[in-house]
């Protein structure tokens, strides 16, 4: 979230703004279906997502889930889900 300074609205609209809220930050939303998915800016979704499908090749090319559990640092739980998951 970008700060920006209320000096950018018209008069007009800062003078209203200033009746609700005086020498306070407020937080003004994107509006509706603008905003991105969570991990889409900073590729952590594509990472997770590729790391998955590494697990699923890895799985079925014989490496175990404890094996797998000790190499992506992940609980035995967490890799049963990434394995047995449908794709998506």
């Amino acid at each position: 979230m970008k700060y920006v300074n209320a000096d950018i609205l018209p008069e007009e609209l800062l003078k209203e703004v200033q009746k609700y809220v005086n020498g306070a930050m407020i937080y003004v939303p994107k509006p509706e279906g603008v905003r991105e998915g969570w991990g889409v800016k900073s590729g952590s979704r594509k990472y997770i997502k590729e790391r998955n499908l590494e697990i699923r090749q890895r799985f079925s090319d014989g490496v175990t889930m404890d094996q797998l559990s000790e190499q992506y640092f992940l609980s035995l739980d967490s890799i049963k889900k990434i394995v047995y998951s449908k794709l998506k």
